[in-house]
């Protein structure tokens, strides 16, 4: 085996900026103090400093270096482990509300790009949920008809259009979602960085939160050089938050997902793979593979699929050489037209998991503490919606987001049950779709 792998350690879409903000060195006050610098604490310190509050970030690397500069950059409505699991488990009533939210998502974080002029590469071309096995269909078919009865903006593709939609050959069917599509997730949190510079919020980089204090008002919060002294605190570290802060430990588990691109297509290459419409492809696995186009559609990029989850919510490491090889042999079978096509680089992130696959947006008023996390794995569009909803609840504001996503969210088990847990699960995903691949690979 070759063990040779080009491995980025952050991702191939971010690197640290020019301008990177100075360490939290001293004691200073502040309204309200955000953790974390990717979409859901950038996105509300700019909701808030537009509101007139006095807003410091507290972020240990630089702003984007944690899952909102590692992702693929699908924006998409999907919720939930998907729509049938989501209506079985809270009835049909409250799916719809979830789906609406997801949708609301999207078309919020659209919103963004207009209102401050990103260029992220946005083409929102959709994602195709695809069928790649006969048993893929039914499934995919009945999703469809559920969703479509619920008013969710989806579509079935049979065969034929799916063909004349030029989709890759491995795509034998699917359930488009109309809603959103994929970006460079890098230059995504970058521009939000900038806009939050610009509108004056006091960014602290290089500044690692080791403590808040939350049993008085004022509440402090301790780093590791510095304090900030404020009234309220908002926690937007995701998978962070459990291993790192050491908050939220019994509600979110982080989960290490490896993702890769490949070298540059020849035009013959191009032109051998279709793909005319460049949507965004996850598959229909219990445990999904995703696809999309490189934003300068010369290469091809993907991943999920094999997850690890490191015991006692420990940061599980990326360099997994044996996980690289499965990546390459599976992209040579779902992508047969381009037999010469290698993987170029490997990189990823941790996604904050919840139980019920749902995001947590809730607050511990007593403390004056605030939560925006779990978004699993869907975060560009739910953590971007998710800084405005947090806001809202330091505001005081009403936010029905906010509302529709209070629930009873049941403690994950202690170790070494959730260990077991998680990788029971994983064990009965990968079985399920090992049984499908190699029906694959025997046609």
């Amino acid at each position: 085996m070759n063990h040779n792998y080009n491995f980025e350690s952050t991702s191939v879409w971010v690197e640290e900026p020019n301008d990177k903000q100075a360490a939290l060195t001293e004691s200073i006050q502040a309204d309200v103090a955000i953790i974390g610098g990717g979409y859901t604490g950038l996105s509300a310190a700019l909701n808030l400093k537009e509101a007139g509050v006095d807003v410091v970030l507290l972020e240990r690397d630089y702003c984007g270096k944690g899952a909102s500069g590692r992702n693929e950059g699908h924006l998409t409505p999907t919720i939930g482990k998907d729509l049938p699991t989501l209506v079985k488990y809270v009835g049909q009533e409250r799916a719809i509300e979830f789906a609406r939210f997801a949708d609301r998502a999207v078309e919020y974080t659209e919103s963004i790009f207009q209102k401050y002029q990103i260029d992220c590469d946005y083409k929102p071309v959709g994602n195709v949920v695809a069928g790649l096995h006969p048993k893929h269909r039914d499934p995919l078919k009945n999703m469809a008809d559920l969703a479509q009865s619920l008013g969710v903006n989806v579509s079935f593709l049979d065969e034929d259009q799916t063909r004349e939609r030029g989709l890759p050959n491995m795509v034998k069917f699917g359930v488009l979602e109309h809603c959103g599509g994929h970006l460079h997730p890098g230059k995504y949190v970058m521009a939000l960085r900038a806009e939050a510079l610009k509108a004056g919020v006091r960014i602290y980089e290089d500044t690692t939160v080791s403590e808040i204090t939350h049993k008085t008002n004022p509440v402090e919060v301790t780093t590791d050089k510095g304090s900030v002294t404020c009234d309220k605190v908002v926690v937007a570290t995701n998978a962070y938050a459990p291993s790192t802060l050491g908050h939220l430990k019994s509600k979110v588990f982080p989960l290490r997902v490896t993702l890769f691109q490949t070298r540059e297509l020849s035009e013959a290459e191009q032109e051998a793979v279709g793909w005319k419409g460049k949507e965004g492809i996850y598959t229909a696995h219990e445990a999904l593979e995703s696809y999309r186009p490189s934003p300068d559609g010369k290469r091809i990029m993907g991943g999920s699929k094999f997850v690890r989850y490191g015991y006692g919510g420990k940061l599980a490491g990326g360099y997994q050489p044996a996980v690289f090889e499965q990546f390459k042999n599976i992209f040579k079978e779902r992508f047969p037209e381009l037999p010469n096509l290698e993987i170029d680089t490997f990189w990823g992130g941790w996604i904050g998991m919840t139980l019920d696959f749902l995001p947590m947006n809730q607050s511990n008023k007593q403390e004056n503490v605030y939560y925006g996390v779990g978004y699993n794995g869907h975060g560009v569009a739910q953590a971007t919606l998710g800084g405005k909803m947090v806001a809202d609840q330091v505001l005081g504001q009403t936010n029905e987001d906010v509302d529709r996503l209070r629930r009873r969210i049941y403690p994950l088990p202690p170790e070494p049950f959730r260990w077991l847990g998680v990788n029971a699960l994983k064990w009965y995903f990968d079985h399920i779709d090992r049984k499908i691949d190699n029906e694959l690979r025997q046609h």
